[in-house]
């Protein structure tokens, strides 16, 4: 692209467009490069070969890309936040000095930066604000009623008014989207974004997801894929969060680099346990193995209980917090039955053990 002046990709009248970053620069090499990074980003940016005018877009932009050669004509601009300049000269010293004069946040050298910043200039093209509260649940032993808690959890959630998405990750688990009554649901699988890598958009992903229940269910198919990269795992997950509101994710009880990439991006887990000996055998060995990457690890004892055994016992010898005892319900033990899902209703104590959870992970992650 050549020219002087301002380049095409003006502003509509009357401002600059929310989410539109601003590029500054004269070198058409870095311009091509700088464009193609707002494209993999989904953005359309306003290119000044200048520093705009007064009250103009330098003010009202999210993010300003300056690039190195226009460094010394960005000298008198307003001070602000959001300003990146942006370069190919590893070693030139004095990049740092002009970063300070223009008030930059970061200096970023292409092209080891390039995935940088396409994942910030997609995070103000989409607006992002606070990441969705992230949780897994996952069985202590089989059978333990994770999988229909995760589903409770997550159309709880729904029916509170959150965005929601709730993700299976568990390709051998039969399919939350069988639980929740939507086999045969339009949208895309885990095997469809297979092949993703970079970022994905997390409108785009929304969208793309079946919908039931007043949320957005992204689970497995009946096809033979078993697994996908854990590069796409992390992209995929990433995409969810900054959607913001509550993603619930129904984890497996072991864990690979697809799993690893999941747990490193929760906010908390919940550990289903059956109380009984044996689960919280069983379940020691899932908490060890899910803690080496977990931040956050609680216990929720499912009766009936053991002699001996009460939800405060089992957690002490989990050595793990304690959400509760979640309410024996027959949903919960057949979490891939006929009926409506579990806690659809809202009502009976599962709905009343999901609603009163949010409410205390909602208040923690507000204070955090």
């Amino acid at each position: 692209m050549t020219g002087t002046g301002t380049v095409t990709h003006d502003p509509p009248p009357g401002g600059h467009r929310p989410g539109a970053p601003l590029i500054v620069t004269e070198d058409t090499a870095l311009l091509d490069d700088l464009l193609r990074l707002c494209a993999a980003a989904g953005a359309t940016p306003e290119v000044h070969h200048g520093l705009p005018g007064p009250r103009g877009s330098w003010e009202a932009a999210p993010l300003v890309l300056v690039g190195d050669d226009a460094a010394r004509r960005a000298r008198g601009a307003p001070r602000r936040q959001g300003v990146v300049l942006v370069g190919r000269d590893q070693d030139d010293p004095g990049v740092w000095r002009r970063a300070v004069e223009i008030g930059a946040d970061h200096v970023l050298m292409l092209p080891d930066g390039e995935q940088w910043l396409v994942d910030r200039i997609a995070d103000v093209a989409e607006g992002v604000g606070r990441p969705a509260l992230t949780v897994g649940v996952i069985g202590g032993r089989g059978g333990a009623g994770a999988s229909t808690l995760a589903c409770a959890l997550a159309v709880t959630s729904a029916r509170e008014g959150l965005r929601t998405l709730l993700v299976d990750a568990d390709p051998l688990g039969g399919g939350l989207d069988v639980a929740l009554g939507g086999e045969t649901a339009e949208g895309l699988r885990w095997p469809a974004f297979a092949s993703s890598h970079g970022r994905v958009g997390g409108g785009a992903l929304e969208e793309s997801l079946p919908e039931l229940h007043a949320l957005r269910v992204l689970s497995w198919d009946r096809g033979d894929c078993l697994s996908v990269p854990p590069r796409a795992v992390r992209a995929v997950l990433a995409a969810a969060r900054r959607g913001g509101g509550a993603v619930v994710v129904d984890l497996p009880r072991r864990v690979d680099e697809g799993v690893a990439e999941v747990l490193a991006q929760l906010d908390l887990a919940v550990l289903v346990v059956p109380a009984e000996l044996r689960a919280v055998a069983a379940a020691g060995r899932v908490a060890s193995a899910v803690g080496m990457v977990l931040r956050d690890l609680r216990v929720a004892v499912r009766g009936p209980y053991a002699p001996g055994l009460d939800d405060r016992e089992v957690a002490r010898l989990l050595g793990l917090p304690l959400v509760g005892d979640v309410p024996v319900e027959p949903a919960l033990q057949r979490p891939y039955g006929t009926g409506r899902p579990p806690g659809v209703t809202g009502r009976g104590p599962l709905a009343r053990f999901c609603r009163e959870f949010w409410e205390r992970a909602l208040v923690e992650a507000r204070a955090a």
